[in-house]
């Protein structure tokens, strides 16, 4: 099949890690040359974008990088990692209702500093803290400025369960702040479930399965069917900006083009056919180019 080049919003089964369904990929799409914006932990399901070919330079320029969650909370339970999937470190009777946790949420909405778990990716003197988290160790590590949009209840699946939709802003993790919540109340807590319903520009509804994502490549459906989405798209709050064949050559060359009428910023650029270029820059009545997503032809 035709490599496409654009970004794959999969729906992420749990179980899998971020990088499983990268390994699942590849074979499918005919290309090593993947990445994914915003990892989810493997119980986790959800919004989870593959960006392929030329637009895994994207994953890293994203505009957007807000995520929203449902999250199940389980009050009365705490786990070596922040979830069911952990070893149990506490079990306690559950003395909070549905009225005592909505009367805390307010307090963990907002900008706030948020304290890393020891089974996450973060990087404290280039080593992951899972690996550490794995031989039983706890590393010294930094809060780090999380905002939480809002929060709001959405109901209770079952007794000591309580789900909510959490929007907040890149590296929050939900986990902490289930654990957080329920120290508020006085009980132990951990996540449930989770399942991630929106990552920056990408939400479920534009969301594939692996099972129908691999069926589609094999038919040679997933060349028509509009599942992959251009590269522009995680760029489409910029302004548009488009050149004239002279200034595509010069962005092409990396030679900046002097005089160039338009306001200072940055730009989503296409060439006379309406072809996406790339991103570029216009700074003092300059126009540079930032980073090509096109080949030269």
């Amino acid at each position: 099949m035709h490599t496409p080049n654009g970004i794959l919003p999969v729906d992420k089964p749990a179980g899998w890690t971020s990088f499983d369904v990268l390994a699942r990929l590849r074979g499918a799409l005919g290309t090593r040359k993947l990445g994914h914006a915003g990892t989810l932990d493997p119980m986790a399901t959800g919004v989870l974008a593959v960006f392929i070919g030329r637009a895994t330079a994207a994953a890293d320029r994203q505009l957007d990088h807000d995520k929203t969650y449902e999250a199940t909370l389980r009050l009365g339970l705490r786990t070596d990692t922040g979830d069911v999937t952990g070893a149990v470190l506490e079990t306690a009777p559950v003395t909070a209702g549905e009225a005592e946790l909505r009367a805390v949420l307010p307090r963990f909405t907002g900008p706030q500093m948020q304290l890393p778990p020891m089974y996450s990716a973060v990087k404290v003197n280039g080593q992951p803290l899972y690996k550490a988290a794995r031989k039983g160790q706890t590393v010294e590590r930094a809060p780090r400025p999380i905002t939480v949009y809002s929060i709001e209840y959405l109901g209770s699946p079952a007794p000591g369960d309580h789900t909510l939709r959490v929007a907040c802003s890149k590296g929050t993790y939900i986990r902490v702040l289930a654990e957080d919540i329920g120290r508020a109340l006085g009980v132990p807590a951990t996540l449930a479930a989770l399942r991630r319903t929106r990552a920056g520009v990408f939400d479920l509804s534009q969301c594939h399965t692996l099972p129908e994502i691999l069926e589609a490549a094999a038919s040679g459906a997933l060349e028509t069917n509009g599942w992959v989405l251009p590269v522009e798209h995680v760029f489409a709050p910029l302004p548009a900006l488009q050149v004239n064949d002279g200034v595509r050559a010069h962005l092409f060359n990396g030679c900046p083009t002097s005089r160039f009428a338009a306001a200072e910023g940055r730009y989503r650029v296409y060439d006379a056919q309406n072809t996406f270029l790339g991103l570029a820059v216009v700074e003092g009545g300059v126009l540079r180019v930032e980073k090509l997503f096109c080949e030269r032809n």
